[in-house]
């Protein structure tokens, strides 16, 4: 395959203007404080479908000759490309077939069908989906479009390179999420072509390093659940993985709790949100700020597709993690008003009861008292502890609960 050069992304750019917006790159004030940086975020989750795959998917559909369109397109993947793939042929009126593997979420299959696609359940792996796209594409004559091993994805991905540094001239640092590697790969060509001083790193989830292994010639299972499945992947690109060997200056790895942390950040002091994998470049950022200390540092948030109750998940566990949500549990004498007079001292406390649950038949209490489980809603660990000690200044055997991670 041709290695591709920023003349391939520049007309990659001409190709998409019109057709995809040009994203917000916005400084963030908070996290640059936080961080010791300055801190610049690439809003890629705002595309229509989600994630940044629209460019490469949209760059490659607009390259089809007539006869190409006419026969149609097939791709493999399990979310964000197969979305930006399914909504650009639907708009340029070119039947989409997308194989997606057994396991994927409904939520993901429906969104794909509901962009236009032509959905086929195949494989127990993202790479089994694979070769089953590449044979539906020789027995039907589809054209494949492959996720991130093509010279045209690459540049289409590239596009958010050049908006970057038309944004933001002065940057010091990108960071990218990797997963096969396109976007980083694109960003790298257009970023060293226009600023050859700028540094580009590269964000790995750490249960699937498989870019950074294959550079160093090291072969491995990769396996474990993780909150960034969007670069999840067992076996980067070919192409993307030559042009990251020369212009990439590093790969961190971001942890499951750095990502959380992450997504919550952004969520809760930015208004954006984020999936596991768009929010990679900043965890990694966050694992290694005497990295980035002082310099002017580009994050490409690479996408926003993530499950409502995920989110939830993510924030009631950050208001547990900051003591925002504490879970005692009290034991009183099974009588009449003891529950009202427990619920006296928490709201005289200026504390709110979320839930409360009265246990009379777990065994190990005895038969004339009882559990009080109470979720607290406060002010933060100061204020846990306040109501915590006026409970027990009055009298009641009060235990942190453990329900929560409290």
């Amino acid at each position: 395959m041709a290695r591709v050069s920023v003349s391939d992304i520049e007309e990659a750019a001409a190709v998409l203007a019109g057709h995809l917006p040009i994203t917000p790159a916005i400084p963030s004030t908070l996290l640059s404080e936080k961080l010791g940086c300055r801190l610049t975020l690439k809003l890629e989750n705002l595309h229509h479908t989600g994630s940044f795959k629209e460019r490469g998917a949209l760059n490659k559909l607009r390259s089809l000759s007539d006869d190409e369109r006419r026969r149609g397109v097939v791709a493999a993947s399990a979310g964000n490309h197969a979305q930006g793939v399914a909504h650009h042929a639907t708009r340029l009126g070119i039947p989409s077939t997308i194989v997606m593997p057994l396991t994927t979420p409904f939520t993901k299959v429906s969104r794909t069908e509901a962009f236009g696609g032509q959905v086929v359940m195949s494989g127990d792996s993202l790479s089994e989906s694979q070769a089953h796209a590449e044979s539906l594409a020789a027995e039907r004559g589809l054209t494949l479009i492959h996720p991130y091993d093509d010279p045209l994805i690459i540049a289409g991905q590239g596009t958010a390179g050049l908006e970057l540094l038309a944004a933001v001239p002065d940057l010091d640092d990108i960071v990218v999420p990797i997963g096969g590697g396109g976007i980083i790969a694109g960003i790298a060509v257009a970023a060293k072509a226009r600023k050859p001083g700028i540094r580009i790193t590269g964000v790995e989830a750490a249960l699937y390093p498989s870019m950074s292994d294959a550079l160093k010639g090291i072969t491995r299972n990769y396996a474990g659940p993780t909150l960034a499945e969007g670069i999840a992947v067992k076996k980067p690109g070919i192409l993307t993985r030559e042009v990251i060997a020369d212009l990439v200056d590093d790969i961190l790895l971001a942890d499951e709790p750095a990502m959380e942390e992450a997504m919550r950040l952004l969520l809760v002091s930015q208004r954006i949100l984020a999936e596991g994998a768009g929010a990679a470049g900043l965890a990694a950022v966050m694992l290694a700020p005497q990295r980035f200390a002082g310099r002017r540092v580009g994050v490409v948030i690479t996408g926003g597709n993530i499950d409502a109750r995920l989110v939830s998940s993510i924030l009631l566990r950050g208001l547990v993690h900051d003591g925002q949500l504490v879970h005692l549990v009290v034991c009183i004498d099974d009588t009449p008003g003891l529950l009202a007079k427990v619920a006296a001292i928490v709201g005289q406390c200026g504390g709110n009861i979320v839930e409360v649950e009265h246990r009379r038949m777990v065994l190990s209490v005895p038969v004339k008292r009882a559990d009080l489980d109470l979720l607290i809603e406060t002010r933060g660990p100061g204020h846990g502890a306040m109501i915590r000690d006026k409970l027990i200044a009055a009298g009641f055997v009060v235990e942190t609960g453990g329900r929560m991670g409290a």
